[in-house]
């Protein structure tokens, strides 16, 4: 792997996970799937490998690009999610269905990747940040014992301590310092000069009522440069001045030039797009009417999916190497009403299948972030212990899934809608009755949702 690759690979080189590693990180969060998953595994393994062969064939290796076949709710954007956090890659989630052919009233395609690289900024200046926190903090001490000690010399005396001693400034300052990290001055107020957050000009609003986000974003930045930021004083606790500073110093340290770079090569060889409702642009082939612009958004989207340059604000991003992981439910087309060429990109199709009552159950208790653990941990902030028992759970599964067999069916998001409905009042009055202990059985599920999953009228609007 050339040296620029290894400096800028995704943190404690989690690219180099084994499929079987992957796959096993995705069970914590998402219930089913496994085709899916071991795909998805594959592909992200394949960019590992890409990378370690040797440096002249590295280039002719394409992505394995998927397309996710299976209704709303089953898992596709979640597993593509938590892929992207698991690599701690660039991940941006598009809709198909929001573009139009050259971006005539819809949103131009190559918009995506410049989303994408301005994410990957973010997240690598985000982690420049992180990693200048102890120096920049060490910075800020400085400045605040400077509004302390105002325009002293460290030689100059001030004051006696206890035994009558003449002391200096710098014997001050540190004592100053010890009482400073100590806590013991958190609440002394200083005057402190910050710089000031400029809003928007009325040409950008114009630019933003028009959706041209890029232009919005450019022209701000620009003007930003031209003029000088306006700064004025504030009067802070040291606590809260120290946090402004430390901030203030953080972005000043960070190297914008080598953090762009650093997020160039993330986005070029680690980038993760996730294009949903792929379907809605898909249809037979016709010469007039709707057809020919979602033909368009396909004809548009081939050259990113192929590899070409996109000019951003931070300079041009190859699409080469990005993995394209498109998903749609196809109730009415079929991937192969993709244009021959989209298809030819998109090699590995895999269905997801829908969700059943016992993989409710699964979705509700299993996951480490499972929905009845959120509504645990959200009473618990209120000294409420909330417990559901096997039934319980058992109980709001069959409703869940009984609700998408009489509506549309919208997959687990449905239990979120269930829940909230079961702990509707719990949540209202937990302020009021803490401390308790509430166990919620399933004559409870029962009681507070069997007239709503029965009365269609009422699962329609509510449920």
């Amino acid at each position: 792997m050339s040296k620029a690759l290894e400096k800028t690979k995704p943190a404690t080189d989690k690219l180099n996970l084994t499929p079987r590693e992957i796959v096993a990180e995705l069970d914590r969060y998402i219930i089913g799937q496994s085709k899916a998953k071991r795909s998805v595994a594959i592909a992200l393994r394949n960019r590992w490998r890409r990378l370690t062969v040797p440096e002249e064939f590295r280039d002719e290796i394409a992505p394995k690009n998927i397309i996710m076949i299976g209704p709303t709710g089953v898992g596709k954007t979640e597993i593509a999610r938590r892929l992207a956090k698991l690599t701690n890659s660039p991940f941006i989630k598009v809709e198909a269905s929001k573009y139009t052919e050259i971006g005539y009233v819809g949103r131009d395609v190559e918009s995506m990747i410049r989303e994408l690289m301005d994410q990957a900024v973010t997240l690598v200046q985000a982690e420049e940040k992180e990693r200048l926190a102890i120096k920049a903090a060490e910075v800020a001490e400085e400045r605040v014992l400077d509004l302390l000690l105002p325009g002293l010399k460290p030689s100059d005396l001030f004051g006696e301590d206890e035994a009558g001693t003449k002391r200096t400034v710098s014997q001050t300052r540190a004592k100053l310092r010890k009482m400073l990290r100590e806590g013991r001055l958190d609440n002394r107020v200083v005057d402190l000069e910050v710089e000031q957050k400029t809003s928007s000009s009325p040409i950008t609003r114009v630019f933003t009522n028009m959706d041209l986000d890029d232009m919005e974003k450019t022209f701000s930045e620009a003007m930003s440069h031209i003029f000088p930021r306006k700064s004025h004083r504030r009067k802070l606790k040291v606590k809260e001045a120290i946090e402004v500073l430390t901030q203030e110093e953080a972005n000043r340290m960070v190297d914008m030039d080598k953090v762009v770079s650093e997020a160039r090569i993330r986005v070029e060889q680690y980038g993760l797009v996730f294009i949903d409702e792929i379907d809605k642009v898909a249809g037979p082939s016709n010469k007039n009417g709707p057809d020919i612009s979602r033909e368009g958004v396909q004809r548009d989207l081939l050259p990113l999916v192929e590899g070409s340059t996109v000019p951003t604000k931070h300079g041009p991003v190859k699409t080469d190497h990005i993995l394209f992981i498109a998903a749609g439910a196809f109730h009415v087309a079929k991937p192969s009403d993709l244009i021959p060429e989209l298809q030819g990109r998109f090699p590995i199709r895999v269905e997801l299948t829908p969700l059943s009552k016992e993989d409710f159950v699964r979705i509700l208790t299993e996951p480490k972030n499972a929905l009845t653990i959120q509504y645990q941990k959200l009473l618990a902030t209120e000294n409420v212990d909330l417990t559901l028992t096997p039934e319980a759970v058992e109980e709001l599964a069959a409703m869940a899934y009984r609700v998408n067999e009489k509506q549309e069916n919208i997959g687990a998001r449905r239990l979120s809608t269930i829940m909230e409905s079961l702990l509707d009042k719990i949540s209202f009055e937990a302020p009021d009755i803490a401390p308790a202990q509430i166990t919620v059985t399933a004559e409870y599920v029962r009681e507070r949702l069997a007239d709503m999953v029965e009365n269609t009228d009422l699962t329609r609007y509510i449920l």
